[in-house]
């Protein structure tokens, strides 16, 4: 129980600073919400094995900053690898391929429907009606910790579906090709 609550107000008192620091390298108040949640994802499911040896707000605040730099690097590799794909493919792409990317799709929405009810909504929310985190909170009458708790569950429910396609995914994914 003291985990939780010392937990919980780490989070309070840093969650907003982080996002903001976040924003700053990504340009993305999503995708800096997110990289703060999966940081503090990171400190809780790894709690028990870590040994911070500074500053718990200088830990943070690296682990924000190496997170964000890091999907920057993977947002270039991603953009790279299309270019190329592009370039190779010309203007059509060969059928398997397409079949490919079909049997991908149908995973991913297999993945997504196998959500509990609350997760699916609140990821497809997210995902698909780009709501922000507090605009679906309110939409469903729940608090915005609730709404972040869910889409951290969904997305280690749908890592955990999908790992054998991650990279594939993420690639996919973030072109939002499949929507």
């Amino acid at each position: 129980m003291q985990d939780e609550n010392a937990f919980e107000e780490l989070f309070r008192s840093y969650y907003q600073p982080l996002c903001h620091s976040a924003n700053l390298l990504l340009n993305d108040i999503d995708e800096a919400e997110e990289t703060v949640q999966q940081v503090f994802i990171n400190l809780w499911e790894k709690r028990a094995e870590m040994q911070i040896e500074i500053s718990v707000k200088s830990y943070l605040y690296k682990a924000v900053r190496n997170t964000a730099l890091n999907k920057i690097k993977f947002d270039k590799v991603r953009s790279r690898y299309a270019e190329e794909q592009e370039m190779l493919a010309g203007t059509s792409e060969p059928a398997t391929h397409l079949s490919s990317q079909n049997e991908l799709q149908s995973l991913i929405k297999d993945a997504i429907e196998s959500l509990p009810e609350q997760c699916r909504i609140i990821f497809k929310l997210s995902r698909f009606e780009e709501m922000k985190y507090s605009e679906i909170a309110s939409h469903l009458g729940l608090s915005v910790k609730t709404i972040e708790n869910q889409m951290g569950k969904a997305l280690r429910i749908m890592r955990e579906k999908l790992k054998d396609y991650l990279v594939i995914f993420l690639i996919l994914f973030h072109s939002n090709w499949f929507i």
